[in-house]
């Protein structure tokens, strides 16, 4: 409890208190705004975004806190239920939340990572999972360039060739960790798409993985293979770009967009056809166990309902603190704070917000203000897109064509929203985002 109460109440006293900078900061920022006519800076900061209004993000959130809520509620009673049966005479607090969650999380899963793994070997994972699906959404082809210059011997160079056999793309797959490599997964463009500049895309996904010994196959986690999809999620993003200028190009999208066609591409990896041509035992080749691919799904959506509370928590404090005016900045943060969580239903004492406002860098520091939707607004996106085409005949070429026409050819050429509908039909619904995680009931 001290231990985590001294985290979640840091930078609100002592020598490193930053009330103050905060309010200061809201202060400035609506001025800001007002001085550039907009009702708040939430208003301005928006305006270049795909969700425009802060009305349109209070919406989406909203609309979702209910669902949300009712699965925090049911994941309490569950570690509840173990607090009880260990004799304990105390109600779940959020200090006992992450040690109770994960022995519901035993009992329930209990999975062997290195059981799982036998069946993710990277090579097959990349070529029969990852190229596989791309070839059946797009009929693309990643070809091997050994000839092309590599910056370090672990990186590979393919050519991506088009559905009518032209060149589209370089593709590099750094895919290993090494020594003095940043952390992470990414993707970065070493040249970007430009019909003005006679250029031709040249893409780069980096990740992390451990490389088995020299003579072993390199096994890989199930996250690790999602982010192997979502990564070239990004790449096709700008591989695929056909617009007139650099500016507009791939990824330089608004950023409640640009994670979108990533998103999309992840539960590909988990598709029947897909994971029946990839997911094979490494030494035998039979296909991963229908109990063992089911509990790893499964396992996928455990704690969603805290997991999405404290990220939709944080996301309205930081659209409560840019929608207010310079003259109504609050005095006590912390009242303030209370106050926004229990307007909008999302007040629960054991699930506080993932930041709070003197702690919360994305939104106070860190280039995000009235912009931390952005991860959730991209992911409902991706879910809602996801649904459309397995309603509508799932891997197939035509979907794959219409999703590249209208999403991730056009960069950020039109209005992000012109954009989706043109694919979609309609503006996004959050049904199926709550459906992905596990937080409500798909209905055939």
């Amino acid at each position: 409890q001290r231990v985590w109460e001294a985290s979640a109440y840091r930078a609100q006293s002592g020598e490193f208190d930053n009330t103050e900078i905060i309010k200061r900061l809201a202060e400035l920022r609506a001025q800001k705004a007002a001085l550039l006519g907009y009702e708040n800076w939430a208003s301005y900061s928006l305006e270049p975004q795909m969700a425009g209004t802060p009305e349109a993000v209070f919406d989406m959130l909203g609309s979702m806190v209910p669902a949300v809520v009712e699965n925090v509620k049911k994941e309490a009673a569950d570690i509840q239920q173990i607090i009880d049966a260990q004799g304990n005479d105390f109600t779940v607090q959020p200090w006992d939340w992450a040690y109770y969650a994960e022995k519901v999380r035993q009992a329930r899963y209990d999975l062997d990572e290195n059981e799982v793994k036998q069946y993710f070997e990277f090579n097959r994972v990349l070529k029969d999972g990852v190229f596989f699906t791309m070839n059946r959404l797009f009929g693309i082809r990643f070809e091997p360039r050994p000839d092309l210059p590599v910056y370090h011997p672990d990186v590979e160079a393919y050519e991506l060739f088009d559905v009518d056999g032209k060149s589209l793309a370089i593709f590099y797959a750094d895919y290993f960790a090494r020594k003095g490599k940043r952390g992470g997964a990414w993707m970065s463009s070493f040249v970007g798409q430009s019909k003005l500049l006679e250029q031709k895309p040249v893409v780069v996904n980096v990740m992390n993985i451990q490389k088995a010994p020299e003579g072993e196959p390199t096994l890989v986690s199930y996250d690790n293979v999602t982010t192997m999809f979502h990564e070239l999620g990004h790449g096709l993003h700008g591989m695929f770009s056909d617009v007139t200028y650099p500016s507009l190009a791939g990824t330089s999208v608004s950023r409640d967009f640009v994670e979108f066609p990533s998103t999309f591409q992840e539960d590909w990896a988990a598709y029947p056809e897909v994971i029946a041509n990839y997911a094979k035992h490494y030494q035998t080749g039979e296909p991963i166990p229908a109990e063992l691919l089911e509990k790893v799904i499964r396992s996928r959506t455990f704690n969603m309902g805290y997991d999405t509370l404290e990220y939709m928590a944080a996301a309205l404090l930081d659209m409560e603190w840019h929608t207010l005016s310079a003259d109504n900045v609050p005095e006590d943060i912390t009242a303030f704070e209370d106050e926004a969580l229990a307007k909008h239903g999302a007040a629960l004492s054991y699930v506080p917000p993932r930041y709070k406002s003197a702690f919360f860098a994305h939104s106070m520091g860190g280039g995000y203000s009235a912009g931390y939707y952005a991860y959730m607004w991209s992911e409902i996106l991706a879910a809602d897109a996801f649904a459309f085409v397995q309603d509508n005949g799932g891997l197939t070429l035509e979907n794959g064509m219409k999703y590249r026409k209208h999403i991730l050819s056009v960069g950020n050429s039109r209005p992000p929203m012109e954009s989706y509908k043109a694919f979609r039909g309609r503006e996004p619904s959050t049904d199926a985002l709550l459906i992905r995680r596990g937080l409500k009931q798909k209905i055939d």
